[in-house]
């Protein structure tokens, strides 16, 4: 509070203004709000992005096959069965350390894997199955990226979980770890497939 000299000589107490509280409490407000947005983005795991597309049906596509493959991959080949969808390029390289463990998931037939191939030029993506392994049942070349943009990719790999009606179940951004598998995909495919 302040004091101020009054015309019959006695000082009398001020209250400031409330919007000089108001200016003063706002740099505490804003580190208020920016340490709480900070906490909650601590806690969220960054492989897990929410897809607007979950539960929807997969966009309508059709691509050509990647060169020495004779399966491209369309919207109607997702229809049916359980499937994967593995968004990967030859230039990733995230997508060699997943490579090995879709070559054992697509080795125990537990379920089709499809690859979208993103954004790759033909000859090194060939190159690219041919020296890796191609685990892929069907391998859609996506030069453009369109396709990739359609369906909400972020990046490579990303790979999607499809159910027997041709929606998109689960999303998972970045590589898939032997326990990204154990503990979630592998769960959820069994459980669609029921």
């Amino acid at each position: 509070m302040t004091a101020q000299l009054q015309d019959t000589g006695q000082l009398v107490a001020l209250r400031p203004s409330r919007t000089r509280s108001l200016t003063l409490m706002l740099p505490l407000l804003t580190f208020v709000a920016i340490a709480l947005f900070l906490a909650i983005g601590l806690k969220r795991d960054p492989r897990e992005v929410p897809s607007p597309l979950i539960g929807k049906p997969v966009p309508a596509f059709s691509l050509p096959p990647v060169r020495g493959r004779s399966l491209g991959l369309a919207s109607t080949d997702l229809k049916g069965e359980v499937a994967l969808v593995n968004v990967f390029a030859s230039w990733c390289v995230a997508c060699r350390t997943e490579h090995s463990l879709l070559m054992q998931i697509q080795h125990q037939g537990i379920v089709p894997v499809h690859g979208l191939n993103y954004k790759d030029q033909p000859d090194d993506a060939a190159r690219w199955l041919d020296e890796m392994g191609d685990p892929y049942t069907r391998t859609g070349a996506d030069r453009d990226g369109r396709v990739a943009i359609d369906w909400g990719v972020y990046g490579v790999p990303e790979t999607f979980v499809i159910d027997r009606e041709g929606r998109i179940a689960y999303k998972v951004i970045g590589p898939i770890s032997p326990a990204v598998w154990r503990e979630t995909l592998l769960p959820l495919i069994q459980k669609l497939q029921r």
